[in-house]
Order: C-alpha cells, then sequence, then structure tokens
C-alpha cells in the first residue's frame, strides 16, 4: 500500500491554467487529503479570503469534520504549500454528483494504489480515525526530511523556511503595518524611534514607507474636499489634515504655529478646513 506521505509528495497537478488554482488542486486531491470516505460527504466548495467553504452532507458531518479541522489544514498545507488557507467552515448543502456514483477521482499522475489497495471503511467514525491516522504517518514522515513546527502557529514547514510558516510571517507584517499605520494618525509626532518603541521588529525602511504612503493617501482625500469645495459630513478631513501637517513638518503639536499648518496645506485647503 502506497502511504498518504508518499502519494503527496510524488503528485503534482498537471498543466494548465486551472492546475495551479488552489480550490481546483484541492477539489481533484479531496480524496487523498481526506480520504475517499469522507471525501464522499463533503466537498471543497470555494475560497474566501484566507478561508476554505467545506460543504458538508449532514450537520453531523460538519461536527465531526470541524474536529479534526486542523489535521486537514495541515495536510492541505502539505499539499499546497502557497494556497494561503488558514481556517476551514463548514455547512450542509448539496454535494456534486460524481459520474461514475462511486468514489472522487484520485488526483493525476498519482498511483492508484493509494485508493485502491486500502478497505472501505465501515463507518464515518473508522473514515475519520483513518484520516486522522494518515495525517500522522504524513507528519511523521516529513519531520525525519527535517520539517519542524512554526514557532507561531505550530504548522509543519520545511528547513530552509526558518522558525516560522510563510502565513504567519505575512500576518505578523500586516499586523505591524496596521499598528504603524494607526501611530501615525493618532501620534504622528513619535517618529521611528517612538513609534519602533510601540510596534515591535518595525525597521526604519517599512516606516518610511508606511509614511510615504500615508502621506500619499490623505493628501488625496484633502485635494478632494478641495476640488469640491466642501468637507465631508464627519469632517474627517479635520483630522487627517491634522496628522498630515505635522507627520510632514516633524514638529511637535507644542510647536507647531498657523504659519506652518498654511504652508503645508495652502491657502484656499487651510481656509476650508479651519475658515479664514
Amino acid at each position: 500500500m502506497l502511504k498518504l506521505a508518499d502519494a503527496m509528495h510524488r503528485w503534482s497537478p498537471g498543466e494548465g491554467a486551472g492546475a495551479t488554482d488552489p480550490r481546483t488542486v484541492l477539489e481533484a486531491s479531496w480524496s487523498e487529503i481526506v480520504g475517499p470516505q469522507v471525501a464522499r460527504h463533503s466537498h471543497p466548495a470555494r475560497i474566501t479570503a484566507n478561508t476554505l467553504m467545506v460543504t458538508t452532507r449532514s450537520s453531523s458531518w460538519s461536527h465531526q469534520l470541524s474536529l479534526l479541522a486542523d489535521s486537514i489544514l495541515h495536510a492541505m498545507a502539505a499539499r499546497i504549500p502557497d494556497c494561503g488557507i488558514e481556517r476551514l467552515r463548514f455547512r450542509v448543502g448539496s454535494l456534486p454528483q460524481r459520474a461514475s456514483g462511486g468514489d472522487p477521482p484520485a488526483p493525476r499522475r498519482m498511483s492508484r494504489r493509494s485508493v485502491a489497495g486500502r478497505a472501505k471503511a465501515a463507518s464515518a467514525s473508522q473514515a475519520l480515525d483513518r484520516f486522522r491516522r494518515e495525517v500522522e504517518q504524513l507528519q511523521g514522515a516529513r519531520r525525519s526530511q527535517g520539517w519542524h513546527s512554526c514557532a507561531a502557529c505550530g504548522l509543519l514547514i520545511a528547513p530552509e523556511e526558518g522558525t516560522r510558516c510563510t502565513t504567519c510571517v505575512v500576518a505578523d507584517d500586516d499586523r505591524r503595518m496596521r499598528t504603524v499605520a494607526q501611530l501615525l494618525f493618532d501620534a504622528p509626532w513619535l517618529g521611528f524611534r517612538g513609534t519602533a518603541e510601540l510596534a515591535s521588529g518595525l525597521q526604519e525602511e517599512e516606516y518610511e514607507r508606511i509614511r510615504a504612503q500615508l502621506l500619499t493617501r490623505w493628501w488625496a482625500v484633502l485635494m478632494a474636499a478641495r476640488d469640491k469645495g466642501r468637507l465631508s459630513a464627519d469632517g474627517r478631513e479635520r483630522l487627517i489634515a491634522s496628522s498630515y501637517v505635522l507627520l510632514r513638518s516633524n514638529v511637535s503639536p507644542e510647536e507647531i504655529i498657523p504659519a506652518t499648518v498654511r504652508g503645508i496645506l495652502g491657502d484656499e485647503l487651510h481656509d476650508l478646513i479651519y475658515g479664514k
């Protein structure tokens, strides 16, 4: 019997535009990821952002599979490392009809022994237990090849990936960017050093990039108000103008003078926001 780990390692999607689509690959390999018995009662329906929606035959199947969500995510990450799926959602619905009426088709270019060589599970519980064991075998095979757990989420990652998986690195970068953007709006006078104390891992190059992006975005909002000759109903341009001036001038709020504000905003925009 061909081990699941070997089957996953040998199989790769065929040529064509759809072969690299994560949902297409998942649909083609679903039977090998969760086992044919489980695959008959579930289907990877769609991917929204970083969430895979799985359609199941009944609420009982949704509940049982939700308990194995982490194992399914590990199996999917081993098959499609760059799929970007971080969580699963299950809902009861109609499953796609299969022309043969039997097991879901095996992935292309994969040995048939992985499916045909094992007996049909007698129950859903047995199928789920089999899936759990196969995931453990896969993880064991990966660890023997030097794979290790991500320090943040525990997902098995290749030796060359360092201590954290790509998903966690991207998530950390995104959180840091949001934190820096909020600090630049709320306390633009902090500068790089003050902001770095509150945003762990921030580098000066990244700070300057975010700063430049915000200045460009804020200026576009202010120019739109100037061109219209009026402010928004909520007056958000006043808050944006305040942060914009402080961030552009690098002057603390206590030291800013009206002439500096007018010089940065220009007469027309200054009078629109603050009056003559």
